[in-house]
């Protein structure tokens, strides 16, 4: 690795109790309130139990960022992936081929007249969409390095010295963008068709991975990002998908229900 030009952080251990976990904490209480303002008694408990779940395996995803950095450098060499099948998920895996992929999905399911397909798609493109914002207004913000990042590991904040870190790639790690929109997107198809939705959380985890092993993030930066994309995921599908309001203006006129 170079020399770094940014000077040691002062104390590695502060973000832990400044950054990090007020920001995820924040996302994850607006998440909860969010899911519970609009599900019905019945479903409450399901959205309690993914809120712990979800708790536990962020908190847990920060005791195999060194483990799996250290794991992925040795089966290197001592350097970070280069195989082209891992650059390549990498690449089509983030929010403009998503959008692209769902944009001619949803113009087949349409000329098709598959109203459920077009719901699953729409719905899979805008929680997509959240998902991949709701990460990068805490990504921009955190300062988290990149593993692969010249400077000392560390959560900065908005600003380091004299320097602003905002649109600093290597200072924008926590959590993916990349993950967060993969997860999305796919996060609708599990909830809404299963049959689906495991294939598409597989593509979805491949993608999660590649980015680990191009050292672009840490574990905890895509498990953060998978948990908010499945809870978002599931609002976007659950109030604008399955009760028809997301296709409701562009349906085709003789369309009146699901079919397909």
């Amino acid at each position: 690795m170079g020399k770094s030009n940014y000077p040691k952080h002062p104390n590695p251990s502060l973000p832990y109790l400044t950054g990090r976990p007020l920001k995820t904490e924040l996302l994850l209480c607006l998440l909860f309130l969010t899911m519970t303002f609009f599900t019905s008694k019945s479903t409450l408990l399901k959205v309690v139990f993914f809120m712990l779940f979800a708790t536990a395996a962020i908190a847990g995803s920060f005791l195999l960022d060194d483990p799996v950095t250290q794991w992925v450098r040795t089966a290197n060499h001592g350097h970070w992936s280069h195989k082209s099948v891992v650059e390549i998920l990498s690449h089509y895996g983030d929010w403009p081929e998503l959008m692209l992929l769902g944009g001619i999905g949803f113009l087949t399911a349409w000329l098709l007249r598959n109203v459920r397909w077009q719901r699953l798609i729409l719905a899979a493109m805008i929680a997509s969409t959240l998902a991949g914002m709701t990460v990068n207004l805490s990504r921009l913000t955190t300062g988290r390095t990149r593993p692969r990042a010249l400077a000392e590991q560390g959560w900065y904040g908005l600003k380091h010295g004299e320097k602003w870190l905002i649109g600093e790639a290597d200072f924008n790690s926590f959590p993916s963008g990349h993950t967060a929109t993969a997860f999305g997107f796919a996060g609708v198809f599990l909830f809404a068709a299963p049959e689906w939705g495991l294939l598409a959380i597989a593509l979805a985890s491949a993608v999660a991975i590649s980015r680990i092993l191009l050292g672009a993030h840490h574990p905890s930066d895509v498990i953060t990002a998978a948990t908010v994309a499945l809870g978002i995921a599931w609002l976007a599908w659950e109030f604008l998908g399955r009760r028809g309001r997301v296709d409701a203006a562009i349906r085709h006129p003789y369309d009146s229900g699901t079919t397909g």
